[in-house]
């Protein structure tokens, strides 16, 4: 990971001596090792300025790593996922600092995986290799599995499941009236238990690709998911250990990659882009609006509006692939005919083979005008060859092609819009890649081209992990607002008792839409039934579904979502008796994911109390005011700002952001209460003003509004989100609201699908744990093998070698392949029964066994190296040290112990040297050798860390004071001194010493010293300018180090 411009570590300063960076192999001669230390002596002024910032330097390089350490802890968990499941394949993309939006490769280092799962006794496959065992245990590999998430056993979808894949046996789940996989009496699996594994296995791609855990994601689901199947999604990552952030339409991700990477082209302007995604198992139409709109935080920012959807929940790539398959199996049969032979439509194995050939038939057909369809050993060793021409598929697909324009019907009418007002149709999955389908679509749409200009299977994912990022609290991105439809309408029923007529009662049944068709989510919304004194149930239904066919309306399952019964209502009453109620608040919620929630339910009172000023205390006040200057003051108020009465049809403008819910609405039991106050609410509702156990929450009165708060405004609207009102107002009108909330008591019966229960969900997902920790163990047992084996037989290569057979007799060649060809034997026999403990004790015996000959040509190898780097060494060692009894005695900084001292060292490594080379070269090849490699780098430390010692001493060395000179004159200007430079040197008079320099001269040559030690003032004028006035006998010194 990159550090951030503020983490940047400082660039180091140049070496004060090239000596001084160099290794024990450096070489240098005497005379620069002369001018070398020479130059040391002129410098000791910068060495002492460097002592004195040591200090703060390594403050500052302790509280860098201090935090670059947190950074690289944080950045450990900041990776996001996205999974975009399909029906036939899936992609998974990350973000992670420094790897922005990325497409995660499988082991087999393909973009895209095939979302299918095979499941034996002990061991499972995922992906490709999963696919590959589709042909020879297809009982037990399970593929589309997601068609049957949150649906019952009469769903036509189930049956049509158990029609196109008759070798998977569907067992019945009486508790949830569900289906599960029955792969063998001992293993039986849930379609949302196979998802929660597929999911897991995405989150092992990811988390090896970004090489650090992840539990953040982001999943695609189709658009036309109801809430009984997006809460089977929500429950399959939760068995995984995922931490969902959001369940994102498909069509909505594949919209958000669009604009994300087209975001300089929108503006205030509408553009309206119909997305057609035809993939392998569903269609969705889509009609988008892109334009930028003011937002609250971050001012004009791009916007995405879903606007209208169309879907054909069967129309897809599977089934032009099985109308394929059962052509082929015709021609199949056809061939055979007369021979008695069986249909290949019942063996299992077969139609494997003929659905994989159909899809790669598919997928020539439309580049090719025919192709030639050839299966070897089909079915009974039979080979199977056809040719199958485009117009023949066309022809068998012909009813599939006449139902692709529905779709962009319904999204236009859903949109309210006709053809003209869309600029472009673009193109999204695999199987718009059918010339037919471009054909009709084309002639549908009415437009001169098909826009093509998007990745058709990447969008989707890259889209999700955008918003994966988004959300994600480790990443910062530009806002980009996403304003999703609600598909189905959501409403609540009730009923109660009516006196229309004196002493006359009947019951009425009411109903108030919730959510409308189209409207934008997440959002939250409040519904008041103020003319309830006692317990009472009401219910969450779907809407108006007249815009689904019969069959849809009987794929999409009950229309009943859940029944709530309220307790505690009537014990409310009775504990406040004097307080007038404000009715009975149920808080409902559309999350990010669709997913719809009744957050709570309350009963709130209210009535009038006088309150005189005086009582209050000076920190009462003090703590008043400081709560209203950091919007405290305003906390009691806030729910009921939320709740503001507005008419039933009219629904505030959720923005695409976690942190706006939306407008919340006050459906009241009869709509004769006018709209009061249709402004947005405050983006959350705290918590402190639910008051359980009857806690009170105060807010203020009419009285205690500001004076710009209208005096017209009436009801709760007038008295709620008011800022706390001044001391005066408090002194003249003293009245104020007291609001009193009481927690209502909830029971939820679910009636579309129920959920698994928690010890149920507790069980599957430690199941899931255990085969996922088996096949950890299958991998590692695996890898012991696979080593075990490549030692065995790259062993034996070796022996063959020369190199190891000069350092080996032929006894013990014979006793090493016996021993391995042994362990070879007993892998082949009893290998399969072993444990991995077994595996890695005999590869650590074979191992001990060739220690000793590994060991002898390893050695050999890194001789002439070892030896090569300690002769360098010597020779350089005698050259400082020769060097170094070169310097005058008057600027020796050398003593002669010290010099002593490192001639020995060189004399006794020389004298070792030979000696154990001698010794080395009497011994046999096949002995133990004497001059070992790690000897020689201990010799090479010991001499170098004499060497580096006196080097060391040489650079933080002071110089000697210089003798004065008795006649009082100044050495020769150099030769190439400019004639300038000689003419403003002053002589001193006769009898005048050196005290009669000037003191400032010495400054000049330390500042002059600096300059030329700062890399960034090399060359300037000033450095040329302090130059001149330098001694004579600074500029010599000058003179030697050019050399």
């Amino acid at each position: 990971m990159t550090l951030q411009p503020g983490l940047q570590t400082a660039p180091q300063k140049p070496a004060l001596c090239p000596l001084l960076n160099t290794t024990s192999q450096t070489a240098c001669s005497c005379e620069t090792l002369v001018s070398c230390l020479v130059r040391e002596q002129n410098r000791d002024t910068v060495e002492a300025m460097v002592r004195r910032q040591r200090p703060r330097r390594l403050a500052c390089l302790a509280l860098m790593a201090v935090l670059l350490a947190d950074l690289l802890a944080l950045s450990d968990t900041l990776a996001v996922m996205s999974v975009d499941l399909g029906s036939e394949s899936m992609k998974v993309a990350i973000v992670k600092p420094g790897v922005p939006m990325e497409i995660v490769l499988n082991k087999e280092s393909r973009r895209k995986t095939p979302v299918t799962v095979t499941l034996k006794e002990n061991e499972r496959f995922f992906g490709d290799s999963a696919a590959s065992m589709a042909i020879k245990n297809p009982k037990a590999t399970l593929r589309y599995f997601q068609h049957l998430l949150g649906k019952q056993e009469n769903n036509p979808h189930v049956a049509l499941y158990r029609a196109r894949f008759p070798e998977h046996e569907l067992g019945f789940d009486p508790q949830r009236q569900t289906v599960y996989f029955q792969i063998s009496p001992q293993l039986q699996f849930s379609p949302e238990e196979v998802l929660s594994m597929l999911l897991n296995y995405s989150r092992s791609l990811a988390e090896d690709f970004a090489e650090q855990p992840i539990k953040d994601a982001v999943i695609t689901v189709p658009a036309f998911f109801n809430q009984a199947e997006r809460r089977a999604v929500l429950q399959a990552a939760r068995m995984a250990g995922l931490k969902v952030l959001q369940l994102i339409n498909d069509n909505t991700a594949t919209a958000l990659s669009y604009g994300v990477f087209r975001r300089k082209d929108i503006n205030t302007t509408a553009q309206n882009i119909m997305f057609y995604d035809m993939g392998s198992g569903s269609t969705v139409c889509t009609i988008v609006t892109y334009q930028t709109v003011k937002t609250k935080d971050a001012g004009m920012q791009p916007q995405l509006q879903i606007r209208g959807v169309g879907f054909d929940r069967t129309l897809g790539g599977l089934e032009m692939e099985l109308r394929l398959r059962e052509h082929l199996a015709g021609l199949f049969n056809e061939q055979r005919k007369g021979q008695g032979a069986k249909d290949v439509r019942e063996n299992p194995r077969a139609m494997a083979k003929l659905l994989r050939e159909a899809n790669r038939l598919k997928t020539v057909l439309s580049a090719n005008a025919d192709h030639m369809a050839q299966i070897e050993g089909l079915m009974d060793d039979v080979d199977f060859k056809a040719k199958v021409t485009r117009a023949e598929f066309e022809e068998l697909c012909a009813d599939l092609f006449e139902r692709v324009p529905r779709p962009v019907q319904q999204a236009l009418q859903s949109a309210q819009m006709n053809l003209d007002e869309i600029e472009q149709v673009i193109l999204v999955g695999g199987a718009t890649r059918v010339p037919k389908v471009q054909e009709v679509l084309l002639k549908a749409v009415g437009k001169e081209e098909l826009g093509k200009n998007i990745n058709a299977d990447e969008a989707a994912a890259m889209g999700a992990v955008y918003q994966a990022a988004a959300l994600s609290k480790a990443f910062k991105v530009k806002p980009f607002v996403v304003r999703d439809a609600v598909i189905y309408p959501i409403l609540v029923e009730f009923t109660r008792e009516v006196e229309e007529e004196p002493g006359v009662r009947s019951l009425k049944h009411n109903k108030r839409v919730l959510f409308s068709r189209m409207g934008p989510y997440p959002q939250r919304k409040v519904i008041t039934f103020n003319r309830y004194s006692h317990d009472f149930n009401f219910h969450i239904n779907y809407g108006d579904l007249g815009f689904l066919g019969p069959e849809d309306l009987r794929v999409f399952g009950s229309q009943n979502l859940t029944t709530v019964k309220l307790k505690g209502v009537g014990e409310s009453f009775k504990k406040y008796p004097d307080y007038e109620s404000k009715g009975i608040k149920a808080h409902f919620n559309l999350d990010e994911s669709g997913v719809l929630s009744l957050d709570r339910v309350e009963s709130v009172f209210e009535t009038l109390v006088e309150d005189s000023p005086e009582e209050e205390s000076t920190l009462t006040k003090l703590g008043n005011t400081i709560s209203s200057l950091f919007g405290g003051g305003s906390t009691p108020d806030t729910k009921e700002n939320g709740t503001d009465t507005i008419q039933e049809e009219e629904e505030g403008p959720a923005e695409g952001s976690k942190d706006e819910p939306g407008e919340q609405a006050e459906l009241k039991e009869e709509a004769e209460a006018p709209a009061e106050d249709t402004s947005p609410p405050p983006p959350s509702e705290p918590k402190g003003d639910a008051a359980p156990e009857g806690e009170k929450a105060t807010e203020k009165d009419n009285g205690e509004k500001p004076e710009a708060q209208k005096p017209s405004e009436k009801g709760e609207a007038g008295s709620e989100g008011v800022p706390p009102a001044p001391e005066e107002g408090k002194k003249q009108k003293p009245a104020r609201k007291q609001k009193m909330v009481e927690e209502i008591g909830v029971e939820l019966v679910v009636l579309d699908l129920p959920d698994l229960p928690e010890d149920e969900l507790a069980r599957s997902a430690q199941k899931l744990q255990d085969l996922t920790l088996r096949d950890l163990e299958k991998q590692e047992r695996e890898k012991a093998a696979n080593s075990l084996e490549a030692f065995i037989f790259e062993t034996q290569d070796k022996l063959y070698q020369s190199e190891y057979q000069e350092v080996s007799t032929e006894e013990q060649r014979e006793d090493i392949s016996g021993r391995l060809s042994a362990t070879s034997t007993w892998l082949e026999d009893e290998g399969f029964g072993a444990t991995t403990v077994m595996l890695k004790e005999k590869l650590a015996e074979l191992k001990k066994l060739c220690q000793g000959l590994f060991f002898r040509v390893e050695e050999r190898k890194k001789w002439p190296e070892r030896l090569s780097a300690l002769d360098n060494l010597l020779n350089h060692s005698s050259m400082f040290l020769k060097g170094a009894r070169l310097i005058p005695e008057m600027d020796q900084i050398f003593t002669e112990v010290e010099m002593t001292t490192l001639e020995k060292v060189i004399n006794e490594t020389w004298a070792w040297k030979n000696a154990t080379v001698a010794e080395q070269a009497k011994l046999p090849a096949t002995e133990k050798p004497v001059l070992l490699s790690k000897d020689i780098e201990a010799k090479m430390m010991a001499l170098d860390r004499e060497v580096q010692y006196l080097l060391n001493k040489a650079k933080f060395a002071k110089p000697r004071p210089r003798p004065k000179d008795k006649n009082g004159t100044r050495a020769e200007p150099p030769l190439n001194a400019s004639a300038s430079d000689q003419g403003e040197k002053v002589i001193p008079p006769p009898g005048q010493t050196e005290d009669a320099k000037p003191v400032s001269e010495p400054e000049k040559e330390t500042r002059s010293e600096s300059a030329d030690s700062e890399p960034l003032e090399l060359g300037g004028p000033g450095a040329e300018s302090e130059q001149k006035e330098q001694p004579t006998g600074q500029k010599r010194t000058l003179k030697n180090d050019e050399l």
